[in-house]
C-alpha cells in the first residue's frame, strides 16, 4: 500500500495515505493508545505512526494484508499467550486485515508499556542522583 509521496510528517498524514476503511482502522488504533497514554507524544519514528512516553512507546503500521504493532520485545513476550493466535517476532505483532483488530489487546499491550517506561525512567533518574 505504500505510495509514492512524499513520507508522512505527521500520524494524519500517514492514516490519509490509506484507503478510507484502513484510516478507520488506523485511526482507532490511534485514539486507544491515546486513552492508555493519554501524555504520550504523536511522531513519525521509522516513517510510522509512533507515540513516544520516556523513549519509544509503540508504533504501528499498515500494509497490504495486516496492520503491524510494534511494542518492543518486552511487550510481546508479557502478553505472549494472547498474541499466540498471530503472527509475531521479536518486537513486532501482525494483525491480519480479514480478522477483526483486538483493541483491548492493544489496551493491555500499552498500558504495560506505559508501566515498563515509566519505571526505567524513574530508574535511570535515581541512579542520576
Amino acid at each position: 500500500m505504500k505510495t509514492d509521496r512524499p513520507a508522512p510528517q505527521t500520524i494524519d498524514d500517514y492514516i490519509a495515505g490509506f484507503p478510507e476503511d484502513i484510516q478507520v482502522l488506523l485511526e482507532k488504533i490511534r485514539l486507544t493508545i491515546k486513552e492508555v497514554a493519554p501524555e504520550a507524544e504523536e511522531a513519525i519514528s521509522y516513517q510510522m505512526p509512533t507515540f513516544k512516553l520516556k523513549g519509544n512507546l509503540i508504533h504501528f503500521a499498515a500494509y497490504a494484508k495486516h496492520i503491524g504493532l510494534y511494542p518492543t520485545p518486552t511487550g510481546i513476550g508479557q502478553f505472549k499467550e494472547e498474541l499466540s493466535a498471530y503472527e509475531s517476532g521479536k518486537g513486532s505483532i501482525k494483525f491480519p486485515l480479514d480478522e477483526p483488530i483486538p483493541f483491548e489487546l492493544i489496551s493491555k499491550i500499552v498500558a504495560f508499556r506505559v508501566k515498563e517506561n515509566l519505571a526505567k525512567a524513574a530508574a535511570k533518574g535515581k541512579k542520576k542522583s
